[in-house]
């Protein structure tokens, strides 16, 4: 039996698919990552979300899946091109704010402790400006990172060549 039978996937997401695909935008999350996305927006009612990394907007569909209607997501992506696709798919959920911007200007004008989650899919906010990231985590909040090991479709850079050693 396979196991992504399981995961409902959100409304929205196979139109963000279908206009993923038209515009070439080859980084998607996989569903087993939305899904851990959506449970953990759950268990924070009332919380406050920070994307790094909008892209066309398919871990802002898990994200908003899972969030109740007094949270509040903030996706913060360098593309605004990409990230037209999320703009137009949730132009009308209030939850949800859209920044094109830079990510690491982004977390240095954010107070400290302000996000109860900050859900890491840019190489901004995982491997640049990780300190940045998690001085804008609260008390008790959670840090997730998307696509730690190195993909072939990632733009040249130090973090593209980065090598992970293990003690073992």
């Amino acid at each position: 039996m396979e196991e992504l039978e399981f995961i409902r996937p959100p409304a929205a997401l196979a139109h963000i698919l279908e206009r993923m695909a038209e515009l070439g935008f080859g980084m998607p999350s996989e569903e087993r990552t939305g899904a851990l996305s959506r449970t953990i927006a759950a268990s924070k009612p009332a919380g406050r979300f920070l994307e790094l990394g909008t892209g066309t907007g398919i871990s802002t569909a898990w994200l908003l899946d899972g969030m109740d209607a007094a949270s509040q997501l903030v996706s913060v992506d360098v593309d605004a091109r990409f990230q037209g696709v999320a703009r137009e798919v949730f132009s009308r959920d209030e939850r949800l704010t859209l920044a094109a911007e830079d990510a690491i200007s982004f977390l240095q004008s954010q107070e400290a402790g302000s996000f109860d989650f900050v859900f890491a899919d840019a190489m901004a906010g995982k491997y640049e400006g990780l300190d940045e990231a998690l001085r804008v985590l609260s008390a008790g909040g959670f840090y997730v990172i998307d696509d730690m090991l190195p993909q072939a479709n990632w733009p040249d850079g130090p973090s593209k060549t980065m090598r992970w050693l293990s003690p073992h």
